[in-house]
């Protein structure tokens, strides 16, 4: 009797995900192992292989940071046009694969500048029709949890990526171009797997009426997206954590473990975060990430301690874990299946591009006021978006799902 209770709240908790959701969170998963297995090594291999300076260092990441923000918008939105959003996903799986090695070849900082740009450009491109394929993989009520499973793959890819490379470099001595290399076959196993993901075709008569405008989205819509812009403005990189974390002693092995085990954590928390939307509403869920949010930074401007610091940083996993399930579902709910790419694709992008302007204001405050400072900034951002969200955003059951 009780071994049956539990297999009756094993299916309750996974009931609606579906084969498509399954193969997705695989495919983010390799797919994120791919881009991690960089995360240690890039910087070292601008400076020190290629003797690039700092400034580079930022260049490259700024750059391809930006591009994969923007591409994410312009991506869903063709996704909508064409009403495919496969085809589209495989083409970024595939870009992303290919510029991996091509890091590896380069002989001088530009080309690495080259492959990072095509790199990001196929992150940004897939990021929006794969987050369609996810959120039509599921009911509107099982949403949250299809969102959270895919959180789980890209966590996790992002805690193993680093311990891979580590791994290799410390038990068998590669070279760092041998790593950019090996990065090439998870990407292509990513590819692989989405492959098998199958997609509903529109009807011929329907895509011809397809209205892909912007201001076709809803005004419920641009509410939530006022409130992640808003919160945004304070969510900086996560390097200013990482350095935060090296001023306390923390060896390079150390900071890179820490890290690690803060995408464990948000890979823990994904799926949970997305179950408990599901059922209590992605609001509450949202608000209690904002609030993580603004006790980690508030706790990374006032420690000193690296068991402190390591504690935060773990802590810190909550957040990206709920925000990154939490946040999609609910951008997915504002709009109509139709502009579905389209609207996730803008959230991506709102939620890049303000923790870019938020990561300019950090270092400013980090080079010229205080490093403490950098992070009271976040945390009164935090506050203001959970004021807003609170505000603006209305409860589960004023939703209007998007169908």
């Amino acid at each position: 009797m009780a071994q049956a209770s539990k297999l009756g709240r094993f299916r309750r908790v996974f009931a609606g995900l579906s084969r498509n959701t399954v193969l997705l969170a695989i495919a983010s998963l390799f797919a994120d192992i791919s881009s991690e297995m960089l995360y240690p090594i890039l910087p070292v291999f601008l400076t020190s292989v290629l003797h690039a300076s700092g400034s580079v260092v930022g260049l490259v990441e700024g750059i391809a940071q930006a591009t994969q923000n923007i591409v994410q918008g312009f991506s869903g939105w063709l996704s909508d046009k064409m009403q495919q959003r496969k085809p589209i996903a495989l083409f970024g799986y595939a870009l992303s694969a290919i510029a991996k090695p091509l890091i590896g070849l380069a002989a001088v900082w530009q080309m690495v500048l080259g492959a990072r740009f095509l790199d990001r450009l196929g992150s940004g491109t897939r990021s929006a029709p794969r987050d369609a394929l996810i959120a039509e993989s599921a009911a509107p009520e099982h949403r949250g949890k299809a969102f959270g499973l895919e959180g789980i793959g890209d966590n996790l890819g992002a805690c193993l990526g680093p311990l891979l490379t580590v791994a290799l470099i410390a038990a068998l001595a590669l070279e760092m171009r041998t790593i950019f290399y090996l990065a090439f076959i998870p990407g292509v196993l990513a590819f692989i797997t989405v492959t098998f993901v199958r997609e509903r075709k529109a009807h011929a008569a329907a895509k011809q009426a397809i209205d892909v405008r912007m201001r076709g989205l809803p005004k419920a819509y641009w509410k939530y997206l006022a409130v992640t812009a808003l919160f945004g403005i304070g969510n900086s990189s996560n390097a200013f954590l990482i350095l935060r974390t090296q001023e306390t002693g923390a060896s390079l092995e150390t900071t890179i473990l820490i890290y690690a085990a803060f995408n464990f954590v948000a890979a823990l928390a994904s799926y949970p975060a997305g179950y408990l939307s599901d059922r209590i509403g992605r609001k509450s869920v949202l608000l209690a990430a904002f609030l993580i949010f603004l006790a980690t930074y508030l706790g990374f401007a006032i420690s000193e301690n690296i068991v402190a610091i390591f504690g935060l940083f773990a802590f810190y996993g909550l957040f990206q874990g709920i925000f990154r399930t939490a946040g999609k579902a609910m951008a997915a709910d504002f709009v109509p299946e139709r502009l579905r790419a389209s609207g996730i694709g803008w959230y991506s992008t709102t939620v890049g591009l303000f923790s870019l302007i938020a990561s300019v204001v950090a270092g400013v405050l980090w080079d010229n006021v205080s490093h403490a400072a950098a992070f009271y900034y976040g945390a009164i951002f935090a506050a203001l978006g959970a004021a807003a969200l609170l505000l603006l955003i209305p409860s589960r059951g004023q939703v209007t799902t998007g169908t």
